[in-house]
């Protein structure tokens, strides 16, 4: 609602705010840049933070700075604002995967301004869940929400779920062959918890939750075969609530859109009192990635794999400072 630049301390917080979004083994591979006398706030890919070996192709980067937009447009709607945002404004650029112009004239998003208070109690949950099937009603309104974003999200059938549990088991078979991607995985896997580690990244011991026992719901473990301390085992819920979120092309303006959705739909979960874990091991090969899909629906490319349910609230992730994130010019 303003056409002046916003000062540097509301920036920062619109970041932090962006900085809590979901990313692969929580690399948080972005970073901004404000320019100030023209008050753009620009997303950059942090390459250096990149996954080369369970990412190779910066698909679930892109998701994750994806999320990350979401998370800065719920934001800026909150605060009054009405950004105007550009996916890859400069195909020269490719690090530059979009800009927010912060003082648009136009009205705030409400719908958006109401997803607000989740961003921070949003956290990934596997843990088990409740054994209960989601409401149709509660099925659409997260449907809506990607549909909002330019994505898909499909609730497959019992066979489907059955088959997407078995390609997750191939997935983790793959990996436990591949020293490369355990060695990588095992680097952002902190077995110590976040408060211990000092780690300001990864995914400390407290949120890897307990091994599985007698299930196989879609839940990455995080330990890699390696020792943690207090960790038990647990019954999970024998027929979770699977969704996959999907886009109809398949480049990186589709990824970030595709994680524009991701987040918008994680919002509204845990608006509506949900709790949600991601995966995408099945999507990360090739050879499998094709077989996710339903092939009777109209979703082209999956671009994640969501259990949803109710249950127990996941632990905060470790974040780094705003100021490490964000430039000022």
């Amino acid at each position: 609602m303003t056409a002046q630049p916003l000062d540097v301390d509301t920036v920062a917080g619109l970041v932090a705010d962006a900085a809590a979004a979901p990313s692969l083994h929580n690399a948080q591979p972005w970073t901004f840049r404000y320019l100030r006398d023209i008050g753009v706030l620009r997303l950059y890919a942090d390459l250096e933070r990149a996954l080369p070996r369970t990412d190779p192709e910066n698909r679930g980067l892109h998701v994750g700075c994806g999320a990350a937009l979401l998370n800065l447009r719920v934001a800026a709607a909150a605060a009054g604002l009405a950004p105007v945002v550009r996916l890859l404004p400069d195909p020269a650029c490719p690090d530059l995967l979009a800009e927010a112009h912060l003082c648009g004239t136009g009205t705030p998003d409400g719908a958006l301004a109401r997803l607000s208070p989740a961003i921070h109690r949003r956290h990934s949950s596997r843990f088990p869940f409740r054994e209960e099937t989601l409401p149709l009603d509660v099925q659409e309104t997260l449907q809506e929400a990607a549909l909002a974003e330019g994505a898909q999200l499909l609730f497959p059938g019992a066979w489907h779920v059955q088959s997407i549990l078995e390609l997750v088991g191939d997935a983790e078979g793959r990996e436990a062959l591949a020293p490369d991607v355990r060695e990588e995985t095992a680097r952002w896997a902190h077995t110590g918890s976040s408060g211990s580690a000092g780690a300001v990244d990864g995914i400390a011991a407290e949120a890897f939750g307990p091994r599985q026992r007698h299930t196989t719901v879609p839940v990455r473990d995080f330990a890699v075969g390696r020792p943690v301390p207090e960790r038990g085992w647990a019954p999970f819920e024998r027929e979770p609530n699977i969704a996959l979120l999907g886009t109809a092309h398949d480049g990186p303006a589709d990824w970030l859109s595709a994680g524009q959705a991701l987040e918008r739909v994680l919002l509204q979960a845990t608006t509506d009192g949900l709790v949600a874990s991601v995966t995408s091991q099945p999507l990360e090969w090739p050879e499998i990635r094709w077989a996710v899909r339903d092939p009777v629906s109209a979703m082209a490319h999956v671009q994640m794999v969501i259990r949803l349910g109710h249950g127990p609230e996941g632990p905060a992730s470790p974040r780094r400072a705003v100021a490490e994130v964000l430039d000022v010019l």
